[in-house]
């Protein structure tokens, strides 16, 4: 078991409806016997599960079912999202998926290449990562000079400039900024064009992806521990909502992710 969000309010949901339904199914009407038509109060125990149960389960149905937040504390998915940014992550694209066991039991549809994924970290579940997926199952996957390849074809890139950090993203600048053409969209990267280039190559296996991070000499990714379970995805991230790095910067409210 997976001592996170869910499964604290899976466990709240419980108690308080156990405790609800106990009393409205035994105890009161012990009580209101006992009292002989005189005026029956609650527990506050009882009163509390009451009141709370229904809180409870819609924030146990939005986080697990719909939508989930998440802030993002490092700067491997510069520039598309920075130290900071608070993110809303769809949790239905993918399919229903219980929460607590995370067994799927509602097929919907299956991630795309490009699309940023938030993941439990395969060597610590407890931890969430976030990704840009670029290998499907069964692609032959190449990173080389800084440059990525799929299935033997080399992705495209146009150069956009050079990258301006500020605030916790300064120490990227400098970087060289690159749209790069993934899957049926474009999104922008950096390369610190003097780092050490991380190279890998294998192939993706079945039920499972490749990712990066866009900041892709400053994230630790597939490359160095390997493939994502389609069984640890969380969901999308599509929106930021909030950022606050050493302050709040407003014109990222409401930013979609690509």
């Amino acid at each position: 078991m997976i001592w996170d969000f869910s499964t604290i309010m899976v466990l709240l949901v419980a108690a308080s409806g156990l405790v609800w339904g106990l009393d409205a199914w035994l105890l009161k009407p012990r009580r209101v016997a006992a009292a002989a038509g005189a005026e029956v109060g609650e527990p506050v125990l009882v009163d509390y599960a009451r009141s709370f149960f229904p809180i409870f389960l819609i924030v146990l149905l939005l986080r697990a079912f719909l939508v989930e937040p998440f802030r993002i504390p490092s700067g491997s998915m510069i520039p598309t999202l920075l130290v900071g940014d608070f993110i809303l992550v769809n949790k239905f694209d993918y399919g229903i998926r219980l929460p607590v066991i995370n067994r799927k039991i509602i097929e919907i549809g299956d991630p795309a290449r490009g699309d940023v994924v938030v993941f439990r970290y395969p060597e610590d579940p407890s931890t969430p990562f976030i990704k840009r997926i670029v290998g499907l199952p069964g692609d032959h996957i190449a990173y080389r000079g800084k440059r990525l390849f799929i299935n033997g074809e080399a992705v495209a890139y146009d150069p956009a400039g050079t990258f301006v950090g500020v605030k916790s993203a300064v120490m990227h600048t400098g970087a060289e900024k690159l749209v790069e053409h993934l899957g049926d969209g474009t999104h922008d990267i950096i390369v610190t064009p003097r780092a050490y280039s991380f190279d890998w190559e294998g192939k993706v296996p079945a039920d499972s992806y490749f990712v990066l991070g866009d900041n892709r000499d400053n994230s630790r990714d597939s490359r160095f521990w390997g493939f994502v379970p389609n069984e640890n995805l969380i969901g999308r991230a599509f929106i930021i909502w909030m950022n606050w790095d050493k302050g709040p910067d407003l014109k990222r409210i409401g930013t979609s992710i690509e």
